[in-house]
C-alpha cells in the first residue's frame, strides 16, 4: 500500500492549546509510562513539547516521535493532573491519526496487534468497548486511534494471537516476576492487584529505589507483608494471573477495581467474573474462598483502598498460611493449565 503523505491535518486545531501547557510537570507522577520506562521523552509534558516542535517547524516528522505519541495507556491521569486543562490524550490521538498511513505509521507502543495463530473467532472484536477492532478482508484489523489499550482483548484471546508491542511491565510474564521476587522474601503473604484508572500510587508520597535481584524500579515502600501490582485494567488479569501467587505461597490475593459504572473499559465486569469462577476452583483445592477477594476502588481513593487492604490482611493473618504445599502447588498448576 502507497503511503501517504504526512500532513498536520488533526493536530493544528491544537496549535493555541498547547500554549497552554506551562510545563509544570505535574503530569509525571500519575503516567504509568513514565513510571515504568523512567524517560523524559515518554512523560505526556515531553510528548506535548515534540507536538509543539512539529507544528512550529522546529521538529521534523519521525517514527521516534510516532513512536512516543503511540506509546499512551489512555489512562487520562495526566489530563487529571494538569493545571491548565490542557485535554492531553485528544491531543494525542488527533496526533496519531495524522501519523497513521504515513511512512513513521507504526504499532510501537500499546497498541494491540494480531499474532499469526489469530483463529478469526472475532472474540476479540465483539469484546472491544472501544470499537477498534473489525474484520476487513479475512483478517482482524485494529484501528491504532481507537484503541485505547486496556488488553481486554489479550486477556480475552483463545490462541493468545493478541499482543501488544511494548507493554511497559503490565503484561503477565512481568507482573509473575514481580510476584515470584517478593514472595520469596521473608514476612511476604499477600498480592495485591490495583488498577491503574483507579488507583496508581504517585511519585510525590513514593521513593525510587531498585530491586538488587532484578532492577525493578519500586515507586512506593509498601509494608512487607503484602506487595501492590499495577494493572492497567481489571479485565486484563486473567484467571491464570490470578493464580500465580498461591503457587509461590501467597497467603491470599487481592484483587481491586473500578465500582459498576466507573470503568472506562467495562473491564471490572471480567475481573469480578474471574473472581468468582475461580472462588470454587480454589475450594476444590481445599484453599479457602476467602483467601481471594475482589474490592471496589473508585478513582483517586487512596484511602479507601488502603482501608481495603488493611481489613484483606487482618483477614489473612487469622487464616494464616496454606497448608501441604507441595500438593497444593501441583494442583494449582493442574487447576491453571
Amino acid at each position: 500500500m502507497k503511503k501517504r503523505k504526512f500532513e498536520l491535518n488533526h493536530l493544528l486545531k491544537w496549535r493555541n492549546t498547547l500554549d497552554k501547557c506551562i510545563r509544570c510537570g505535574y503530569c509525571y507522577e500519575h503516567c504509568p509510562i513514565f513510571k515504568h520506562t523512567r524517560w523524559e521523552s515518554d512523560a505526556p509534558r515531553a510528548k506535548l513539547i515534540m507536538l509543539y516542535g512539529l507544528l512550529s517547524s522546529e521538529l521534523e516528522p519521525s517514527k521516534y516521535i510516532a513512536d512516543k505519541i503511540f506509546s499512551c495507556f489512555n489512562c487520562q491521569q495526566c489530563i487529571a493532573a494538569c493545571s491548565s486543562g490542557v485535554p492531553l490524550t485528544e491531543i494525542f490521538a488527533d496526533a496519531r491519526a495524522d501519523f497513521v498511513g504515513t511512512e513513521f505509521d507504526t504499532i510501537t507502543g500499546t497498541t494491540s496487534v494480531t499474532g499469526t495463530g489469530c483463529a478469526n473467532c472475532l472474540t476479540c472484536v465483539r469484546a472491544c468497548p472501544h470499537d477498534a477492532r473489525y474484520f476487513k478482508d479475512g483478517h482482524i484489523i485494529t484501528d491504532s486511534i481507537m484503541c485505547q489499550s486496556c488488553g481486554i482483548c489479550m486477556a480475552l484471546c483463545p490462541n493468545q494471537s493478541v499482543s501488544a508491542t511494548n507493554t511497559y511491565g503490565t503484561d503477565r510474564i512481568y507482573l509473575n516476576s514481580m510476584i515470584t521476587d517478593f514472595l520469596k522474601k521473608r514476612d511476604s503473604k499477600v498480592i495485591v492487584f490495583g488498577c491503574n484508572w483507579s488507583y496508581y500510587p504517585d511519585l510525590q508520597s513514593s521513593s525510587y529505589e531498585l530491586e538488587s535481584s532484578s532492577y525493578i524500579p519500586i515507586y512506593e515502600k509498601q509494608p512487607s507483608e503484602y506487595k501492590i501490582l499495577i494493572n492497567m485494567c481489571g479485565g486484563r488479569l486473567t484467571k491464570p494471573l490470578i493464580l500465580d501467587p498461591f503457587l509461590e505461597n501467597a497467603w491470599g490475593v487481592l484483587v481491586a477495581c473500578c465500582p459498576d459504572g466507573e470503568c472506562e473499559n467495562k473491564g471490572n465486569l471480567k475481573a469480578a467474573a474471574n473472581v468468582k469462577e475461580l472462588k470454587p476452583i480454589l475450594e476444590f483445592l481445599n484453599i479457602s474462598p476467602e483467601r481471594l477477594e475482589l474490592v471496589e476502588i473508585a478513582h483517586g481513593d487512596k484511602a479507601g483502598f488502603q482501608k481495603a487492604i488493611d481489613k484483606f490482611m487482618e483477614k489473612m493473618r487469622k487464616l494464616g498460611p496454606l497448608v501441604d504445599e507441595q500438593n497444593m502447588n501441583e494442583q494449582i498448576r493442574v487447576a491453571k493449565y
